[in-house]
């Protein structure tokens, strides 16, 4: 019998990791695959005030991922600033963190995809006669035509990392998995129109209904999106829970909407099911059982309930 003790590894001295390699290792919890680029980009265009939002991608948002919209813009002088990390226009202190109501707020977005792709912005901000472009590797900051609003270019996603891209999926999937995010900003926001194009074609498109808080603009946005037998074959939900101090203070603390299924609306998938937390979709176990407790008595075997 062998008694030799195996040799202990040896001693490695700890450092601060370089930016650049933080950088990739935030990359890696933000960005996924070309998805990710798209719903990060897509909420830093609805936080800027967007009504209309342009996705084009390339071989299913590898090549090419690019976010078009007409918001409030970014100045000139914060264009080099906004792809740096932990760097935000929507909280500036300790106490914004109580009353968030922004899609994104941690600053990290930008600069984890310019880390690991080609990046370059494009913004003319509100009362500004000129727009600039920003190149994210050369920090070059030129001026350029366009309205007021703001472009993010994409392209070459993981071109830094070899090894994740290489894990990504058939271009066909990962265009499904980017209009997938997209579907499920709209569904949120019918005051906002949305188009997707792929390599140079028009693959989705929602044109703007009316109000976000509008039942009528809901409902024409939920027909355009999963179709007019869904709303249909749904009712209306309307709960609010009231504070205890009444009178005093009417405004309700939780407010529960939307539209669910009637049991013969059921789905063998669970595909369209869609739960939005002060606009945005989250997914939730609790939730999604709550609601699958409600139809228990109604559906047979796996049968999948329909709500947004």
């Amino acid at each position: 019998m062998n008694d030799a003790q195996p040799n202990p590894p040896a001693r490695r001295p700890i450092r601060e990791l370089p930016d650049a390699l933080i950088s990739q290792i935030a990359a890696g919890e933000v960005v996924e695959r070309p998805a990710s680029v798209v719903r990060e980009l897509v909420d830093n265009a609805l936080d800027a005030g967007a009504t209309q939002v342009t996705v084009r991608l390339l071989a299913g948002g590898v090549r090419l991922i690019s976010v078009e919209d007409d918001g409030c813009g970014i100045l000139p002088g914060e264009l080099p600033i906004a792809l740096k990390r932990h760097a935000t226009s929507k909280i500036g202190s300790l106490s914004d963190l109580e009353s968030v109501g922004t899609m994104g707020f941690r600053g990290e977005a930008l600069a984890a995809i310019n880390s690991i792709a080609d990046c370059a912005l494009s913004s003319r901000a509100n009362g500004q006669n000129h727009a600039y472009l920003l190149e994210g590797q050369t920090g070059e900051l030129k001026p350029v035509a366009r309205t007021v609003g703001t472009t993010v270019e994409v392209k070459e996603l993981f071109f830094s990392t070899p090894a994740r891209r290489k894990f990504l999926k058939t271009d066909a999937t990962e265009l499904a998995h980017c209009v997938e995010a997209v579907r499920r900003h709209a569904l949120a926001r019918p005051d906002v129109g949305f188009a997707i194009w792929h390599e140079g074609k028009l693959v989705e498109q929602w044109r703007r209904c009316g109000d976000k808080n509008s039942l009528p603009a809901l409902e024409q946005r939920l027909a355009d999106v999963l179709g007019s037998d869904f709303v249909e074959r749904s009712v209306w939900v309307d709960f609010s829970s009231r504070n205890a101090t009444g009178a005093s203070n009417p405004a309700p603390l939780v407010k529960v909407w939307g539209r669910a299924g009637i049991p013969d609306a059921a789905r063998a998938r669970a595909d369209q099911q869609f739960c939005y937390v002060n606009g945005r979709f989250v997914r939730d176990k609790v939730i999604t059982h709550a609601a699958r407790s409600a139809y228990e008595d109604v559906l047979h075997g796996q049968r999948q309930p329909v709500y947004v």
